[in-house]
């Protein structure tokens, strides 16, 4: 039976070409995920902050190597494409940006990110939000991009604000965390929002 609509983005939309790099024009790069980003990857999975809004814990550095492996082909997949996000100048590591639950057909994805102790305060999740939401939005054509957050996590909430995702509702019991389950914030921004 053919479909009545065509799908927003075809298959290979981001596959068929490098993984970019994309800054943010203020000092930021989202680049593709390396190696030797291991050891600052599991210093930041240290991090008790990390621990309460994120599901997974980093073990060693050997275990953080494997995620990076996955995140590297993640790109190929275009499921859940994930970037660093590290200072232009220096290259330091300061968090992770990512299309999650990516939907060609429909061009929907979910941002997430999380930045380091050291990078909190600095706009840096903001900032990266904004550059991977105009590229996904505008570059390559997604209609809509979703960011759920716990309620209960405030800074959170404060980037989806600062970075024009709309608040459209809570999802009930929608995600379980190590402390039990939590109602989540669901944002979103569309193609054309300002």
């Amino acid at each position: 039976m053919p479909y009545l609509t065509s799908p927003v983005l075809p298959p290979g939309t981001l596959s068929c070409v490098p993984q970019p790099v994309i800054p943010t024009g203020d000092g930021l790069a989202l680049r593709p995920w390396r190696t030797e980003d291991a050891p600052a990857v599991h210093a930041a999975f240290q991090d008790p902050a990390i621990h309460q809004w994120h599901l997974r814990a980093a073990g060693s550095e050997d275990e953080v190597r494997g995620w990076i492996t996955e995140w590297q082909r993640a790109w190929e997949q275009e499921r859940t494409p994930q970037w660093a996000v590290a200072e232009e100048a220096t290259d330091r590591l300061l968090g992770r940006v990512a299309l999650r639950e990516v939907v060609l057909d429909d061009g929907v994805a979910e941002v997430a990110y999380w930045t380091t102790a050291a990078a909190r305060g600095r706009g840096v999740a903001p900032r990266a939000t904004t550059a991977l939401a105009r590229w996904a939005l505008d570059e390559i054509g997604f209609q809509r991009l979703e960011l759920m957050h716990s309620v209960a996590n405030e800074a959170s909430c404060r980037v989806a604000e600062k970075t024009g995702f709309a608040l459209e509702g809570v999802k009930r019991r929608a995600l379980r965390h190590a402390d039990g389950w939590h109602d989540m914030h669901l944002h979103a921004r569309v193609h054309g929002d300002d």
